[in-house]
């Protein structure tokens, strides 16, 4: 399909990219988690905070995957991407009902930006963009490239921020009091 193979390589990048990044995502929490809170339901920031990354990393990977394969025509690799979208968009409500939820920290407006509403806007231009493809098939294109893209910085971001938030908020093992 012509539409489609322009685009090999830029999915082949973006697909190693994200998947090399959910293995770094791992290897990180593992790390973290030699540092325990105590004291605090750390399963529900978890859910709002850490797990949004690594689907968000798994969605590029997956739209990289898709439009690889060898479609017959866009309107398959459409349904598929639109499918996409709308499982992140349902994810991404529920992602602000988990970070509403939570109680270890206060998220701000950055939190909200690149946990809510930037994943919400990649998610809906995945939607949209599969009911256009059929008559605007190259724009439609450029955009869930972008798409991918943003759910690609929006892990790293999230990653960063979150990596940075543990080595500067939670004391050392030996600092901390004895149960």
């Amino acid at each position: 399909m012509t539409a489609l193979a322009g685009w090999q390589n830029f999915y082949v990048i973006v697909g190693s990219s994200a998947g090399a990044l959910i293995g770094l995502q791992f290897v990180v929490l593992t790390l973290i988690a030699e540092r325990p809170i105590t004291g605090a339901n750390i399963a529900q920031a978890g859910a709002a905070f850490s797990t949004p990354t690594v689907v968000h990393f798994a969605t590029a990977l997956l739209l990289a995957a898709m439009l690889c394969a060898p479609w017959n025509g866009l309107a398959g690799a459409a349904t598929a991407w639109g499918f996409v979208g709308l499982c992140g968009l349902v994810y991404a409500i529920t992602v602000t009902r988990r970070m509403r939820a939570q109680t270890i920290y206060h998220p701000v407006f950055e939190d909200w930006l690149f946990h809510v509403l930037l994943p919400f806007s990649a998610y809906a231009t995945l939607v949209a963009t599969a009911y256009e493809a059929r008559s605007h098939a190259r724009e439609a294109l450029f955009a869930v490239a972008a798409a991918a893209l943003l759910l690609l910085f929006i892990g790293i971001h999230n990653a960063w921020d979150g990596i940075t938030y543990h080595l500067f908020n939670r004391k050392p093992l030996e600092d901390r009091p004895e149960r």
